[in-house]
């Protein structure tokens, strides 16, 4: 095997790796945020479906009247985008949250948000 073939595997390897390590950390990061919106009520998540396009996850914490008390908002295409909060969504009521309206030019995140208010 000639050299350039092993640093092109040695380079497929390290990038293998990266791209774990980054994931876990991208995890490790939703789940402590996860975890702090879960304190504060009842908890709906959403996420966008498919391979090909940027991905949104939106999670809502509702309190016992059905008020969004906080949310976690994290969209992006790659292993760096983080966890945050849309003051915007705080203090609706569960009736009043309309997707169209929120969203009105976004449609991955009306999926995302459709399937968070669908409350388990």
């Amino acid at each position: 095997m000639s050299n350039a073939t092993n640093v092109l595997i040695l380079l497929a390897i390290m990038a293998w790796v990266l791209q774990i390590v980054l994931g876990w950390w991208q995890v490790n990061r939703f789940n402590q945020a996860f975890m702090l919106l879960s304190e504060q009520g009842n908890v709906g998540i959403g996420r966008t479906k498919g391979r090909f396009k940027s991905k949104i996850i939106i999670a809502l914490a509702f309190n016992e009247d059905r008020y969004i008390v906080n949310n976690i908002v994290m969209k992006g295409w790659t292993v760096f985008s983080k966890p945050q909060s849309m003051p915007e969504l705080n203090g609706l009521h569960y009736d009043e949250i309309n997707p169209f309206t929120i969203f009105p030019t976004n449609k991955n995140a009306r999926e995302a948000l459709v399937e968070a208010i669908q409350l388990k």
